[in-house]
């Protein structure tokens, strides 16, 4: 005999359909948050950053050095040039270098900025 309709029960094994679950409930973590506990993740994006800021600091560390390294080669083969060495060291490599700082300056704060990015909400 089939069972009274009144008597039915009816098991709901999800959330409604019309309802959307948030973010806290669903076990989704903001990285900030991984930063600040400093979990797993949070040491992954920490160790990004600094992994990228080591490469653009290496970066220029070798160019610095394929600038200035030659330069005693150079002094050695013209001993007789005092004046010739302090303009180059005055002015010839002074521009590259502030050059190469703005540059280094630049990149990291785009480096810190990409993290921000990455790590807030949008």
């Amino acid at each position: 005999m089939p069972q009274d309709p009144a008597e039915r029960r009816v098991v709901v094994t999800g959330p409604p359909r019309g309802s959307r679950r948030s973010r806290r409930t669903s076990g989704y973590h903001r990285p900030r948050t991984e930063i600040d506990e400093q979990t797993t993740l949070g040491h992954t994006y920490v160790r990004s950053l600094m992994r990228t800021q080591l490469r653009a600091a290496l970066t220029v560390f070798a160019v610095l050095a394929l600038l200035v390294g030659p330069l005693p080669l150079l002094f050695a083969a013209l001993p007789d040039a005092r004046r010739l060495e302090w303009a180059v060291l005055g002015f010839g490599v002074y521009a590259p270098l502030i050059l190469l700082a703005r540059w280094y300056v630049r990149r990291a704060e785009r480096n810190e900025r990409d993290l921000v990015r990455l790590v807030e909400d949008r």
